[in-house]
C-alpha cells in the first residue's frame, strides 16, 4: 500500500477500508505527521476551526462493581477497604456542588453495583433532577442497562424508556473497551459481549437517546482489533446517526491488574495515541466530533491530538476518580482558561458547548 495515495484518497472523500486503516495505524517515523496532517485537514472540513468543551461535573456514585475488570483500578467488592455507595443526601450534596460550578451537564459514573436494579437507577435520576431539573444528565453504560434489566425482570428497552422519562439526557457509550470478544474475554470477561453492547446502543438510538462512542486502546488488543472496533461504530452510525462523538480512551496501566500481572503492556505510546486519533478521524467519515481525553493524555499531548484530527476537549469534569485510581495525575479538572491557552497556541478558537454540541454562547472562558 502507498501511504500518500491512501491519505490523498481519504482527504478527497474515499471511505477507508479496514486494511487501509490498519496500514495507517502501523505508520512510523516522520510519516506519522503526514497521517496527522491529513486528519487535521479532514477535521477542518468536517468540524471547522472551533475547539469545543462542555462545562460538566463527574459524580462518582459507587465504586462497588460486579465486574472488577483487569484494566480498572477503581472497582471494589462491597467488603473491600475504601468501597463506597452514595446515599440520597450525598448525591444531592454533589449535585448542589455541581450547580455552584455553573455546569450544563452532570455525568454519573459508577461501578456496576450488583445491588442496583432498575428502580435504583431511576431513583438516582430522581435525586439529580430534584436539584438540577434543567441540567443534562449523561449517565449509565449498556452494561448497566443490561444489569438493571436482568435484576428487574425487564427488557433493556423498558429500562431505557423509563430512564428517559425520568430525565436521562444521553447514554454513555462506555463498557465498549474493545468490541472484539477475544479481547473482552481477557480484559473485561464479566461485561456484556460485543453483540449485546451493539444491540443496546442501537436500541437507545432507536428510542431517541443519543450516546457517545468510546474505544479503550493500549491494553492487549492488536491494531486489527482497534480497526474492527471502529468499523462496528461506523456501521452503527451509518444506520442510526445516534453517536454524538468518539471518545478515545488511552489505557492507563500503572495500578491495574492486567499490567501488574504481566498480561498487558504499559499502555499506548504517544505515537499510538496520535495515530488512533488521526485514523479515527479519517476512518469514521460519518462522525463530526472526535474528543480528546486530556485527563488520560496530559495537556501537552492533548494539544497535539487537536492537530491530529480532534475538535473537542471534553469537559471540565472537576473529578475523575477512575483515571486517578489507575495512576493518572492531574486528571481531575482542566480550567477553561488553560484550555483557551492551549487552543490559541495552535491558532484555533475555543467555544463552550452543550452536550449535543450546540454552542452555548459567546462568553469567554476566562470569565467563567
Amino acid at each position: 500500500m502507498n501511504l500518500r495515495s491512501i491519505l490523498s484518497d481519504a482527504v478527497a472523500g474515499h471511505r477507508l477500508s479496514q486494511q487501509e486503516a490498519q496500514f495507517l495505524l502501523s505508520t512510523r517515523g516522520r510519516a506519522v505527521f503526514e497521517v496527522c496532517s491529513a486528519a487535521d485537514q479532514v477535521r477542518e472540513e468536517r468540524a471547522g476551526p472551533v475547539v469545543t468543551y462542555v462545562r460538566n461535573q463527574n459524580l462518582h456514585l459507587s465504586n462497588i462493581c460486579k465486574n472488577l475488570c483487569g484494566f480498572c483500578a477503581f472497582g471494589r467488592k462491597a467488603t473491600d477497604p475504601g468501597a463506597f455507595c452514595d446515599d440520597r443526601d450525598t448525591v444531592r450534596q454533589k449535585v448542589r456542588l455541581a450547580l455552584g460550578r455553573n455546569v450544563s451537564e452532570i455525568c454519573l459514573l459508577s461501578g456496576v453495583n450488583p445491588e442496583f436494579d432498575a428502580a435504583r437507577y431511576l431513583e438516582i435520576l430522581s435525586w439529580v433532577k430534584e436539584d438540577a431539573p434543567g441540567v443534562h444528565v449523561h449517565a449509565f453504560s449498556p452494561d448497566e442497562v443490561s444489569h438493571a434489566a436482568a435484576r428487574s425482570g425487564l427488557t433493556t428497552r423498558e429500562v431505557m424508556e423509563a430512564m428517559k422519562r425520568a430525565g436521562l439526557g444521553s447514554l454513555q457509550g462506555t463498557a465498549a473497551e474493545i468490541l472484539v470478544d477475544r479481547v473482552r474475554a481477557v480484559i473485561c470477561p464479566a461485561k456484556v459481549p460485543t453483540a449485546e453492547w451493539v444491540r443496546i446502543i442501537r436500541e437507545a438510538h432507536g428510542l431517541g437517546i443519543p450516546t457517545t462512542a468510546t474505544i479503550m486502546y493500549g491494553s492487549c488488543e492488536t491494531p486489527a482489533d482497534r480497526v474492527a472496533h471502529l468499523s462496528i461504530l461506523r456501521e452503527i452510525q451509518d444506520d442510526t446517526g445516534g453517536f454524538t462523538e468518539l471518545v478515545p480512551l488511552s489505557y492507563l496501566h500503572q495500578n491495574t491488574r492486567l499490567f501488574l500481572e504481566g498480561r498487558a503492556p504499559a499502555g499506548a505510546t504517544g505515537r499510538e495515541d496520535l495515530l488512533l486519533t488521526a485514523v479515527s478521524r479519517l476512518f469514521l467519515d460519518n462522525f463530526r466530533n472526535i474528543q480528546v481525553s486530556w485527563g488520560k493524555l496530559g495537556v501537552k499531548l492533548a494539544q497535539m491530538a487537536l492537530l491530529s484530527g480532534a475538535n473537542d476537549l471534553a469537559g471540565t469534569m472537576f473529578s475523575d476518580d477512575v483515571s486517578g485510581d489507575a495512576g493518572a495525575s492531574g486528571a481531575e479538572f482542566l480550567d477553561p482558561r488553560e484550555m483557551e491557552r492551549m487552543v490559541k497556541d495552535i491558532g484555533r478558537v475555543l467555544r463552550r458547548r452543550l452536550t449535543d454540541y450546540t454552542l452555548a454562547d459567546d462568553q469567554s472562558p476566562a470569565q467563567e
